[in-house]
């Protein structure tokens, strides 16, 4: 039985704007909100939505929001 290769969900560079995102907010210098004038972002999720967020803004390739 041979076995089916799987697409990516996620394009490379969107993966390396998260990683990028998470050390930003390891820093202390990842902000939410527009214009990054909200608060320090301290929780790791959030860290991973604002970077998935900026990557769609970019038009790379990551799925849509659920819900």
């Amino acid at each position: 039985m041979a076995r089916r290769t799987r697409r990516r969900r996620y394009s490379p560079s969107a993966s390396r704007d998260v990683a990028s995102a998470l050390r930003r907010r390891k820093r202390g210098t990842l902000r939410s909100g527009k214009g990054g004038k909200g608060g320090r972002v301290t929780s790791r999720m959030q860290a991973i939505a604002i970077a998935l967020s900026e990557a769609r803004k970019k038009g790379k390739k990551v799925p849509r929001k659920r819900g």
